[in-house]
Parts: C-alpha cells; sequence; structure tokens
C-alpha cells in the first residue's frame, strides 16, 4: 500500500486548484499556470497510482482504485487539451472529480490483484479501456455543461458559473471530438476482448452484465456518430445520447463492482 498521506496530500492539491479554477470566480489568473499547475497534484496521483495498482508487478485493480486511475488520465488528457484549446473555464471542475477520487480511493476497500495481469495484450486492453472511460467521462461532463449553458443562454444576465465557460460551439465542437476518439478506444477494447480473450483474461469469452453493457454503450455512441453525420445531431438530442451511453459504461463496471465491494464486501 502506498505512503497514507500521499492521499490527503495529492486530494488536497487537486481540491485547491479546482476551488482556484472554479468558473465563475473573476482572479486573473496567468495561462501558464493554469497550464501547468495541475501537473503537480497529477505527478502526485500517478505516484499513489504506481504504489496501489502497480506495485506488486502485476495489477491489482478495484472500484476505487478503477475510479481514481480514470480520473488520473482525465486530469492528464486534459491537461493536454488546454493547450491547444481554451478550456481553462473547466478544468475546476476536472481536478474536483480527481479530488474526490482520490479520497474515495483513500477509504474504499483495496483492490485485488489479477493473476494475469503481466501479460502485454491485458495491458494494452486495460490501458485502451480506461482510456476510453477517461475521454467518455470528459464527454459527459461536457454534455452537462452543455445542457447547462443552453438553458442560460437567453438570459441576459448569466450565472457566474455558466459565463466562465467557453462557448457553447467550442464545448459542441470538443464533445464530439471525445466521443470520436473515445469509439475507436472502446471498439478496439470491445474487439480486442472478444476475439483474444484467452490470450488477455485466462478464458474464453463469457457474456457477463460488463460485456453486456460495454457493447450496448458502443452502439449508443455508434448511432450518435451516425446520426451526427448523417441528420446533424446535436444540442438535446447529442446530450441525451452521450448521457445514456456513458450511463451504460458505469454499470458494466462501476455499478456492479460497488454493490460487490461496498455492499456486500466481496472482492
Amino acid at each position: 500500500m502506498p505512503d497514507g498521506a500521499l492521499y490527503p496530500l495529492t486530494a488536497a492539491v487537486y481540491l485547491v486548484l479546482a476551488a482556484w479554477l472554479w468558473p465563475g470566480r473573476h482572479a486573473e489568473r496567468n495561462l501558464t499556470l493554469v497550464r501547468v499547475l495541475p501537473l503537480v497534484p497529477l505527478v502526485l496521483h500517478l505516484a499513489l497510482l504506481q504504489q496501489d495498482v502497480l506495485g506488486a508487478g502485476g495489477v491489482s485493480l478495484g472500484l476505487a482504485s478503477s475510479l481514481s486511475a480514470v480520473a488520473a488520465l482525465t486530469v492528464l488528457i486534459y491537461s493536454l487539451a488546454c493547450w491547444r484549446y481554451p478550456l481553462a473555464g473547466l478544468k475546476g471542475f476536472v481536478l474536483a472529480f480527481a479530488g474526490v477520487a482520490v479520497l474515495l480511493h483513500a477509504v474504499l476497500p483495496a483492490g485485488h490483484a489479477i493473476a494475469y495481469s503481466e501479460r502485454p495484450l491485458f495491458r494494452l486492453h486495460l490501458l485502451m479501456a480506461m482510456t476510453a472511460y477517461s475521454l467518455y467521462t470528459i464527454a459527459a461532463l461536457h454534455a452537462v455543461l452543455i445542457a447547462l449553458a443552453d438553458r442560460h443562454l437567453h438570459k441576459p444576465v448569466p450565472p457566474a458559473l455558466v459565463a466562465g465557460l467557453p462557448p457553447l460551439l467550442t464545448l459542441e465542437k470538443l464533445l464530439f471530438h471525445l466521443i470520436e476518439v473515445g469509439f475507436v478506444l472502446l471498439t478496439l477494447t470491445l474487439v480486442s476482448g472478444i476475439l483474444f480473450s484467452e490470450e488477455i483474461f485466462g478464458k474464453p469469452l463469457s457474456f457477463t452484465h460488463k460485456t453486456v453493457f460495454g457493447v450496448v454503450s458502443w452502439l449508443i455512441f455508434a448511432a450518435l456518430l451516425w446520426g451526427r453525420r448523417r441528420y446533424g445531431w446535436r444540442g438535446r438530442t447529442a446530450i441525451t445520447w452521450t448521457l445514456a451511453g456513458f450511463v451504460c459504461l458505469l454499470l458494466a463496471y462501476v455499478g456492479v463492482q460497488f454493490v460487490l465491494e461496498v455492499i456486500l464486501h466481496r472482492a
């Protein structure tokens, strides 16, 4: 297990930066600091994951460590994207999510070692899955913020939270970029899991809740991208389909793991 002090330290730095970068705050911020400072808790976060998830040579995963890993990847993706897109107004949400994820990592049951996790194909499969989850987490956040911004679009004085967000068209454009890249990774994750199940997991493919909900989420995002290309779907339609696909991804893993680990106390 990692040093216990690393959890509260990492969470505290995330949450302090989240408060500083929260949309609607009118303090002048140096753009370079906005881009660079979140890397400080991210380095601590990655060190925590290295010790807790990869410390024994294999991979040890549970609900809390999985959420924590997704949060770290989400911060990393946003930190890179901020050098190209005007996303400073959204970083507060991402950093707050990461801070909460680290706190949950500290208090929820520890992960369990995965016997076949030293296999290169498994690690590649896991990396693609986690990155897809992270991209769709960001996409879900964008969908919620688009809905919030759209609701207050025609008000003469929008709330400070909405006024601090990037333009609506920028949010929507980024939303579909995220969905497209996430869809490629989700496709590769499902295909590798189906075709190479024995090489990755050490057993033949079985149609568990993870497989079913994973396929359903893939179908939802495929339909959304087709509707966008064919009919120009956007706005509330895009928001509904995005959140539906994200919920299916959550049910594919997080929902059942929560019941097993937190309620039933089973790994």
